[in-house]
């Protein structure tokens, strides 16, 4: 089994920036893909950001060129650099992790219990 605890959310203005954090532990040794998945009330769960062990991404087109995902190996930790936010990021992030070889949108086999990220106008 794979825990994930993820932290940094919070509230923040349209137009700032948050950083969220998750930490991995456990079985951790066949992950290779960690992401950030959110879901806004009243709507389905949607990738937000990916990466790879390798070091390759996927984003959302409604993030790109707004939020960055980076990943420290070292520390089993991967991160969510969101900049520019807008109200319509407001949602629960979370944090999950999957073994397959390539990036699954919707198919991750371990997922976090998730951080709250509020964007006032």
């Amino acid at each position: 089994q794979v825990q994930l605890v993820e932290s940094g959310g919070g509230l923040a203005q349209a137009g700032g920036s948050l950083r969220l954090s998750c930490a991995a532990s456990g079985s951790i040794f066949y992950i290779n893909v960690m992401g950030w998945y959110r879901q806004a009330p009243g709507k389905q769960r949607e990738l937000v950001a990916a990466i790879t062990r390798g070091g390759r991404t996927d984003y959302a087109d409604s993030v790109k060129g707004r939020f960055t995902i980076s990943r420290d190996n070292a520390k089993n930790t991967v991160y969510l650099q969101m900049s520019s936010l807008k109200p319509e990021d407001t949602a629960v992030y979370y944090c999950a992790a999957d073994r397959a070889p390539v990036i699954r949108p919707g198919a991750m086999d371990y997922w976090g219990k998730g951080t709250l990220v509020t964007v006032s106008s």
